[in-house]
């Protein structure tokens, strides 16, 4: 009787830690997947930091002002301008290129109009291509930099300033490259969730 306890015994202490090791390593995954998830939303704004501050994925630099320093080389700037669904604007540059040398300060214009019968606003997204040329391209003011807001019909022009740098003579990977687009693309505020209404029945 005494060896068929002992064994029944460990078995039964077996199955326990087996069974506390199995809600464990649960818990576990649950809170490592909840902390993946955290860290995915907490590292939005730093990779979009990153973005602004290298360049990475043609994303042009946001500067204060110019550094004056001209330099030698003359390129080809082109303009590109698009509205997502859902956003009834049209948006369209003045001016399909320009030429500009690295280091001078050049101002563009984008003619916009809101196209609904409603006051709607919009935020742009842009980058440059080739994607190398991002860490060059310096805007000094661009309506990108914040939300717009058009009244029904209201048309505007909407100035972007920018330079670029003429660090870019010193890399080799811009040897060959002699224009760069910069591209704009509207989109609408993410829709307001609808509230549910809490209200008991009426009467």
């Amino acid at each position: 009787m005494t060896a068929s306890g002992d064994h029944d015994g460990r078995a039964v202490s077996v199955r326990g830690r087996t069974g506390r090791n199995n809600r464990l390593i649960g818990v576990g995954g649950i809170a490592l997947a909840v902390g993946m998830i955290g860290l995915t939303y907490a590292a939005a704004p730093f990779y979009s930091a990153f973005c602004r501050a290298t360049g990475y994925e043609g994303t042009p630099q946001q500067v204060k002002a110019n550094t004056d320093a001209e330099g030698r080389r003359v390129l080809r700037v082109g303009f590109d301008a698009n509205v997502a669904p859902g956003l009834a604007w049209r948006l369209e540059p003045e001016d399909e290129s320009i030429r500009i040398r690295t280091g001078k300060t050049a101002t563009v214009y984008f003619r916009v109009k809101n196209l609904s019968d409603s006051p709607t606003e919009g935020h742009a997204t842009f980058n440059v291509t080739p994607e190398v040329s991002g860490q060059y391209f310096n805007k000094i003011s661009c309506f990108c930099f914040m939300t717009q807001h058009l009244g029904p019909h209201e048309s505007a022009e909407w100035p972007v300033v920018f330079f670029l740098d003429p660090a870019l003579e010193k890399d080799p990977s811009m040897a060959r490259v002699d224009s760069i687009t910069l591209s704009y693309t509207m989109f609408a505020p993410p829709a307001a969730k609808p509230t549910a209404d809490r209200g008991g029945p009426a009467g």
